[in-house]
C-alpha cells in the first residue's frame, strides 16, 4: 500500500481510506484492467461483445472476440502474472478465483450462443469448448505467446482465429 501511495503521489492513508485492503485494492485495479476504464462497462455490454453475438458468420463472431479478449489482456496479463505470484496469500487466491469466475460465466453464455448459431464441432461438449476458451484467450496465453515468445499482435490474432474456429462448424442447411 505504502509502494501505490508513493507511486500515486498520495499520502498512504488515502490508499486506505479508499481501498481499505490489499485484496480490495488488488480486485479493484483488476477490475480496471478488465473493464479498460473508470467509466466503463462490463465485456458483456461492451461493443466487441454485442457485435460478436450479433455477427451472422462464425468468422466474424470469432474475430469480434479476439478483439475483446485481445484488449483485455494486452491491460490484464501482467498484473495477472502478479495475482498468481501471490497465490500463497488467501486474499489473493480469492480475487483470481472470482475473476476466473466471472470469465467462465461469460464463456459458458458465449459457447451457448456459438452452439445455437453456428454449431460446435462435432464430438466437443461445451464445457470442453469452454475451457479451451478460457485457455487459448485467457493473459497467461497471451503473455507467454506475446510478452514471451514475441509474437507480434497479427500473428497472435491469426493463431487465435484459427484456433477458435475450429472449435465451430457452420449449420448444414
Amino acid at each position: 500500500m505504502t509502494d501505490v501511495a508513493a507511486e500515486a503521489g498520495v499520502a498512504v492513508q488515502t490508499v486506505y481510506f479508499v481501498f481499505h485492503t490489499k485484496p480490495e485494492l488488488l480486485a479493484a485495479c483488476y477490475d480496471l484492467a478488465v473493464i479498460g476504464s473508470p467509466d466503463g462497462v462490463p465485456p458483456s455490454k461492451q461493443a466487441w461483445h454485442l457485435a460478436m453475438t450479433a455477427a451472422t458468420t462464425a468468422p466474424d463472431s470469432v474475430s469480434h472476440l479476439i478483439d475483446g479478449t485481445t484488449a483485455i489482456c494486452e491491460r490484464v496479463a501482467l498484473l495477472d502474472d502478479t495475482v498468481r505470484a501471490a497465490l500463497h496469500e488467501p486474499e489473493a487466491v480469492a480475487v483470481h478465483k472470482r475473476g476466473e469466475r466471472f470469465r467462465r460465466q461469460d464463456f459458458e453464455l458465449i459457447v451457448k450462443h456459438w452452439a445455437a448459431s453456428f454449431g460446435l464441432r462435432d464430438g466437443l461438449s461445451a464445457t470442453t469448448c469452454v475451457d479451451l476458451l478460457l485457455t487459448y484467450t485467457g493473459p497467461s496465453t497471451y503473455r507467454q505467446l506475446v510478452v514471451d515468445y514475441g509474437w507480434t499482435d497479427a500473428a497472435y490474432r491469426s493463431w487465435l482465429h484459427e484456433s477458435l474456429t475450429g472449435l465451430l462448424q457452420s449449420p448444414v442447411g
